[in-house]
């Protein structure tokens, strides 16, 4: 991606003071999060409270880069449509009107982290980590990629298969609008009008709800809102161009996951046969290669029929495909079919839609897991109302 503008030298004395108290409430989110982690593995969360200032330093208000003349026509016209679609957002899709994404920092560098995930040679379950606010998670972020990549090494060398992914974004939770928010990064601003709105989106949603502890909660949820709402922008808001060349994006895209879904499925079965059941490793692993071949193979087939500049785009995520990179990948699809269910029930009406799934969320986390895959994610608001004890009965009785 391009280098953007550096920030203007001739400034405005009230522009550099408002910098100046942004970059101090920055160092002070800094301290916080170094407070909530105590002394476990001071060095990771040194670099995470560093790496988050660091960030947040670099960022600047859009006003000041719509008005800064080293900014390029096309990175300004990029942040001007992300203030559209930024108040789109709130006016349409009732998510958090707050300081996130009203800055832009431009970070010379292509991903904002890199997440390490793993997980077993015979099992899609990632390890997790237990951090202060985000809960136990299937990942572990870094802000350099070497160092990411030396976490990984240590994971291997533990038994573990292990995967580094470039992160375009992430959420604070909501915890730093204190601090000014999340900015917009360098590392997703030049993405397709549809992709830019589905990520604020998908941010944004973290902000409306997030239950530590429970990755595939939390990123379903995210990535369900992301692709009603980036659907509902592109119906309303976008041209054709825009459409067209989303639906080329995305078309492919859900091709691929199609593609890794069935694999995740041929391996999650592969990983609980008889052979797995008997202790037959080498039964297992025989099979196992089977499955990456041929998903390899298919994924081949699928990418001659692309063509233009994104034809390699899962090129890298294929030839590193792995336990821990199918595991991840779940996380953020494998529960988003309940949650758009639950918004065409609740009458696609965003305040309901977001009033149930706090209800969910109030759940035990393996009763609102059956909730969403058996289609019975009303049922807890239902039954407080009724009494009705619910098609599982294992539901029965609970209420928000």
């Amino acid at each position: 991606m391009s280098r953007t503008a550096v920030p203007d030298a001739n400034s405005t004395a009230a522009a550099r003071e408002g910098i100046r108290m942004s970059k101090t409430r920055a160092a002070l989110a800094a301290v916080a999060v170094l407070t909530l982690a105590g002394c476990a593995d001071l060095g990771y969360y040194w670099q995470s409270a560093s790496g988050h200032l660091a960030l947040m330093r670099a960022a600047r208000p859009v006003p000041q880069w719509l008005q800064d003349p080293a900014a390029t026509d096309a990175l300004k016209a990029k942040l001007a449509l992300t203030q559209r679609i930024r108040r789109f957002a709130v006016a349409e899709l009732g998510l958090p009107d707050n300081p996130s994404y009203k800055a832009y920092a431009d970070l010379h560098r292509p991903a904002a982290v890199w997440n390490v995930v793993a997980a077993p040679a015979h099992s899609l379950t990632l390890k997790t980590w237990c951090f202060p606010v985000a809960g136990c998670v299937g990942y572990r972020g870094y802000y350099d990629e070497a160092a990411a990549r030396a976490e990984a090494a240590t994971l291997v060398a533990q038994g573990l298969e292990a995967a580094v992914y470039p992160v375009p974004a992430y959420s604070t939770l909501g915890w730093m609008n204190w601090a000014g928010g999340d900015p917009l990064l360098s590392t997703f601003i030049g993405y397709p009008e549809g992709e830019l709105a589905r990520i604020v989106f998908h941010e944004l949603a973290h902000q409306v709800l997030y239950v530590p502890g429970d990755t595939m909660f939390n990123e379903s949820f995210a990535t369900a809102v992301e692709r009603i709402g980036g659907a509902r922008w592109l119906q309303t808001q976008a041209g054709d161009a825009a459409r067209a060349e989303y639906a080329l994006f995305d078309g492919r895209r859900q091709q691929f996951r199609a593609l890794t879904a069935a694999t995740r499925r041929a391996l999650s079965g592969i990983y609980a046969s008889k052979e797995a059941q008997a202790g037959d490793w080498a039964a297992v692993d025989a099979q196992k290669k089977a499955a990456m071949e041929d998903f390899r193979q298919r994924y081949a087939a699928l990418r001659a029929g692309w063509s233009g500049p994104r034809q390699g785009a899962y090129d890298g995520w294929v030839a590193r495909a792995n336990n821990a990179l199918f595991g991840a990948q779940a996380a953020y699809d494998e529960l988003v079919p309940g949650f758009e269910a639950l918004f065409e029930r609740e009458g696609r009406d965003w305040p309901r839609f977001y009033a149930a799934v706090k209800r969910l969320a109030s759940l035990p986390k393996d009763e609102r897991m059956v909730a969403l895959r058996t289609g019975d994610a009303v049922a807890p608001a239902a039954r407080r109302q009724t009494g009705e004890p619910g098609q599982h009965g294992r539901h029965g009785g609970r209420g928000a």
